[in-house]
């Protein structure tokens, strides 16, 4: 079994109901005050230069914050349902990351818990899918799209993000 069947097998998925593609029906997944709380939360933890402020906010809507995570400044878990998102102890989300766990979609929506590992580091504008697991120790480079698993201690960039070969020069 692939990595990527793997992310697919941990994604809930849901039908659109009626007529339309299923972000014109989000109000029917998440209750539109639930998510403008989460969504004034995250902006104020993504301007917020205080980690220790971060972390205290993104707890209050949900999101699994370890010991001594640090949210880089813009950095942003997931809107809709920041209660999928864990980050291990010790974690590096880096400047205007993501972490998503929904994909609204034609017919259908999808979510999926994002685990990032103990001292896991994801870098600056990267984009983690639903359902993705960073293992501990695992490094995201900049602007990556996470589409699979990162296994523990792995460093993979690109889009989609791959494993970076032990061979290459580093630039």
């Amino acid at each position: 079994m692939t990595d990527e069947t793997r992310r697919h097998d941990r994604i809930e998925r849901h039908a659109t109901p009626g007529p339309g593609n299923s972000l014109r029906s989000w109000p029917d997944a998440k209750h539109p005050l639930r998510v403008a709380l989460n969504y004034a939360v995250i902006v104020l933890a993504r301007i917020s230069p205080s980690l220790k402020l971060k972390n205290v906010l993104l707890r209050s809507i949900g999101v699994t914050v370890g010991e001594g995570v640090s949210w880089g400044l813009e950095s942003t878990p997931d809107v809709f349902w920041p209660e999928l998102v864990t980050v291990e102890d010790h974690a590096i989300v880096g400047y205007d990351a993501t972490l998503l766990c929904h994909e609204f979609l034609q017919d259908e929506y999808r979510t999926g818990e994002v685990v990032v590992g103990e001292r896991a580091m994801i870098g600056a504008g990267a984009i983690v899918l639903p359902g993705v697991e960073i293992g501990a120790g695992a490094s995201v480079a900049a602007n990556s799209l996470v589409t699979r698993d990162v296994p523990p201690g792995e460093t993979v960039a690109g889009v989609p993000a791959k494993p970076m070969g032990s061979d290459e020069s580093p630039d």
